[in-house]
């Protein structure tokens, strides 16, 4: 008797429990999401192709421009799970409308809805017509795999809440910046769209009072983008501060209650981040290539006396640290140091290396995939160290000191001698442990509104919105670590010149050294704003002495705004009309990056 009241208590808590969990209880939430998204790619598929009629027909560039618009709203209440689930085939819908080169060096060629809104804003060219039926007509393959995969691939519960907090962080990082519409600058009104799309996802999941707390939530961070649409006046800061971080802790809290069995992975966002600002939201071993180059505290701590030692050079008179100095944000503060043992200048400008840990690709023209491969790279470069490994092994070993370190660092049976990974792991681990997000905006985005002044509230809303730094230099690392999956780091031309007041440009041809290909001519990598008051001069020949002048140099258009010709320039070659208090507010903002 006991033992039936038992099992029947137990069955109905299951169905009470099942029927909090999943409101829907005829098909499965992750079921019906599926058949969601097929629908809104039909509706996609529609919406393009009522914009090719059009196109095809001859209408007005005012209908194009209105059903661009429309189409591109239609792709945004599923990009959430375009991107997590398709990645590949959404960057032929809604990439980049640039080249882009693979580490293999193979060429994507720009294609999607970024292309096709260059072909409509702010004229339609009529004589790129056939230009423009053709992209329209590429889409159709995007939305006939986005078909297949929804309507035939199983979705699980977590892989959901992930998506649809990535999604989240794509909007406060890509969305409202004007990443994807530049010309047309719809951003919050896309951004809304996709906000809407989120609630009526999560709705499937938790009880009757979490429905009600998240779903309130996405109503007024919707309602904040819908009464706050102009581009150039939104503030951001509020947004992400207010709307923004409740909903994606929300999610991660609702997660957790829920129970929901998560498969974790490794990347560089964690998965358990609440918001992009905790205070251990990225994983500074992501970019390692396996758990044996993780950091620990020993190899750390053995690290840092390599790092600052000479003796891992020939001559013994350079060591890492003697151009990454940490009282100068680990760079030199010179434009460029000297080759070793001469007064001859090193070909580029030395950057900082706090945060180094958070790009996947290392040095300017991005050389190096690991912090190791770097530090071998720079040890037994002739011109910066002109070290040998052999010999700095040799000498390692035969350092008492340095063979106790290396011994419990890297605990090895018999130990014979000290191998080349192992001195390169240490070094590589110290510059692991040089993550620092702990600066003034950290505190202000955690809660904290005494962090930051107007001044620089206001140069954060600028540096996302109408100066367009946020579009290059992706909010929270500022660098060029493309969010919210963060598997890739970009380059961009952008035309700097040998010198101030010479209008011509540096004859560093960058990534094209590495990859021949005409768009990488004169290509850097984005490197990080955090810290940037500290690390001057700037860019890769160091010819900007202050960031005014950076800003100044950006403000006109880069290298083409100052007459250079570039024809593949990436920075929009137009002006960005920012008036000396704004270009101040940005400074000032650039400041409260510095790390504590």
């Amino acid at each position: 008797m006991k033992k039936s009241i038992f099992i029947i208590a137990l069955l109905t808590a299951i169905i009470v429990y099942s029927a909090c969990f999943y409101k829907h209880n005829t098909i499965a939430p992750e079921k019906e999401i599926a058949q969601t998204l097929v629908t809104q790619v039909d509706s996609f598929a529609a919406a393009k192709n009522k914009l090719l009629m059009a196109v095809q027909t001859g209408a007005s560039e005012a209908q194009l421009q209105t059903l661009f618009l429309q189409t591109r709203i239609a792709y945004k209440k599923f990009e959430w799970a375009a991107e997590y689930f398709a990645p590949t085939t959404s960057r032929f819908v809604n990439g980049p409308p640039v080249q882009e080169i693979e580490t293999d060096g193979q060429v994507i060629e720009p294609a999607g809805l970024q292309v096709i809104e260059a072909l409509l804003f702010p004229k339609y060219d009529t004589t790129q017509k056939k230009r423009l039926i053709q992209q329209l007509t590429m889409l159709q393959a995007g939305c006939d795999k986005y078909t297949i995969y929804f309507g035939n691939i199983g979705i699980f519960d977590w892989q959901v809440f992930d998506a649809a907090k990535l999604e989240m962080f794509r909007i406060e990082t890509l969305g409202i910046t004007g990443f994807d519409d530049p010309l047309s600058l719809k951003s919050m009104q896309e951004s809304a769209a996709c906000v809407e799309s989120l609630q009526k996802v999560m709705s499937y999941y938790g009880d009757e009072k979490d429905t009600m707390d998240l779903s309130g939530k996405f109503d007024v961070a919707n309602r904040y983008l819908s009464e706050n649409a102009d581009f150039n006046s939104f503030n951001r800061a509020a947004f992400i501060l207010i709307y923004a971080n409740p909903i994606t802790a929300r999610i991660t809290d609702l997660e957790k209650k829920l129970q929901i069995h998560v498969i974790t992975y490794n990347r560089l966002l964690r998965q358990d981040a609440r918001t992009l600002f905790d205070s251990n939201a990225f994983n500074a071993n992501a970019y390692a290539p396996d758990t044996a180059y993780y950091m620990s505290d020993k190899k750390i701590a053995l690290g840092k006396m390599l790092f600052a030692d000479p003796i891992l050079s020939t001559t013994g008179t350079r060591s890492c640290q003697t151009c990454h100095q940490p009282d100068k944000a680990f760079t030199d503060g010179l434009a460029k140091n000297t080759i070793i043992n001469s007064a001859a200048l090193l070909p580029r400008n030395t950057p900082t290396l706090l945060n180094a840990a958070l790009q996947p690709s290392q040095f300017y023209d991005l050389r190096a995939t690991t912090l190791e491969d770097q530090s071998l790279a720079v040890i037994q470069n002739e011109k910066e160290m002109h070290g040998s490994m052999q010999v700095a092994v040799d000498r390692l070993w035969h350092n008492k000191k340095y063979r106790e370190l290396f011994a419990a660092a890297f605990p090895v049976t018999n130990r014979a001698g000290i191998d080349t990974f192992e001195v390169m792991n240490a070094i590589g681990s110290y510059v692991r442990s040089l993550v620092l997000l702990n600066s003034r905006f950290d505190a202000y985005m955690r809660g904290d509104k005494t962090a930051m002044n107007e001044e620089e509230v206001n140069g954060f809303n600028l540096f996302m919105g109408k100066a367009k730094c946020g579009t290059c230099h992706y909010m929270p690392l500022f660098n060029g670590t493309f969010p919210p999956r963060y598997v890739k780091i970009e380059t961009e031309v952008i035309g700097v010149p040998q010198a101030i007041g010479k209008n011509v440009i540096d004859n560093d041809m960058g990534r094209y050294a590495i990859v021949k290909v005409e768009s990488q001519k004169h290509a850097f990598k984005t490197l990080t704003v955090r810290n940037a008051a500290k690390t001057a001069p700037y860019m890769h020949n160091g010819v900007f002495t202050t960031l005014a002048q950076v800003l100044d140099f950006y403000n006109k258009g880069g290298g083409a705004g100052l007459g250079l010709k570039i024809d593949n320039q990436t920075l929009p070659f137009d002006k960005l009309d920012l008036t000396a208090k704004e270009s101040g507010e940005i400074i000032a903002f650039i400041k409260s990056l510095d790390s504590q």
